[in-house]
């Protein structure tokens, strides 16, 4: 069983420690002097921030964040790789949330030097990940006590999730393939988000010889033999739908168990990938999705 209650040991004291990739420049806080305007960067952070019932502190979004609904509502202030400065200060924040791997690096050092707060938040695949999300993201925003009551539920959701991936043996052998430009399949190794949600959901990644993500050739497609395909679902049914059929083009991806019994399982991006408060219910999904329902009693 995950080691959940050991989370805090885990989480506040490295979000102080916390060194970004890419943003070793930038100087870090933990909790926010002003939040009357706060920019969040990252699709999970935002959900936190709602989930928190603290929605009315936003002043803007990332492009990551897109749920709930309301969020697209923000002002956008671009990819959260790929932030500028200019588009992050026209918001006039008080503190902007960053969840790790936020950037470039010249962009955070250009936000340190205008005395911005800036709270980075580990970026973990894991369960206990997504619980030092909330608790960082609350003690940022002064609500250490909704953290608690928020982290104590999605715990116990993270909980019934892993229960329920234990179940499965043999698991079943999981392709993630984040895009295949002219037929060339981008898989997903180790190290991914893609990874720690076939994991969470009681699956096998296929692709363990590599971190991150890579384009797999004909031969190690065949040599994976996946169960089962997962994509994102873009918010296009009859889009996945044309995705899926282009997929199964690929002669290789074809000849899998996979292919030939076009066992493929898209779901929405940031509800798949985001290991944010739904993330419990994301895991048990794709495993209903992987196992079928009778495994979920």
């Amino acid at each position: 069983m995950l080691n959940l209650k050991k989370l805090c040991l885990a989480g506040m004291g490295v979000l102080a420690a916390t060194v970004m990739s890419g943003a070793a420049l930038a100087e870090t806080v933990e909790r926010f002097a002003d939040t009357s305007r706060i920019v969040s960067v990252g699709g999970a952070l935002t959900e936190i921030v709602y989930a928190l019932g603290a929605e009315k502190m936003l002043v803007a979004r990332d492009q990551t964040s897109l749920y709930p609904e309301e969020a697209q509502k923000l002002p956008d202030v671009g990819y959260m790789r790929q932030l500028s400065a200019e588009g992050v200060l026209s918001a006039n924040p008080t503190g902007i949330l960053l969840v790790e791997g936020s950037g470039p690096a010249e962009t955070l050092d250009l936000l340190k030097k205008a005395s911005v707060p800036m709270v980075i938040v580990p970026e973990e695949h894991s369960a206990e990940g997504v619980l030092v999300k909330i608790d960082a993201v609350g003690k940022a925003l002064g609500l250490e006590d909704r953290a608690k009551e928020l982290s104590d539920k999605i715990r116990s959701d993270l909980e019934e999730a892993e229960k329920m991936a234990l179940q499965h043996n043999p698991r079943k052998r999981v392709l993630f393939i984040m895009s295949a430009p002219g037929g060339r399949l981008m898989a997903a190794g180790k190290d991914t988000a893609a990874d720690g949600m076939i994991r969470l959901a009681g699956a096998e990644n296929v692709i363990s010889e590599f971190s991150g993500y890579k384009q797999l050739t004909d031969e190690a497609v065949e040599k994976a033999a996946p169960d089962a395909i997962l994509m994102m679902d873009r918010g296009n049914g009859d889009n996945t739908h044309a995705v899926a059929d282009e997929l199964l083009k690929n002669p290789a991806l074809a000849a899998t168990p996979a292919g030939k019994s076009k066992n493929i399982i898209a779901m929405e991006g940031l509800y798949l990938l985001g290991f944010g408060p739904r993330t419990g219910a994301a895991a048990r999904e794709l495993s209903a999705k992987l196992y079928g329902e009778a495994g979920h009693q």
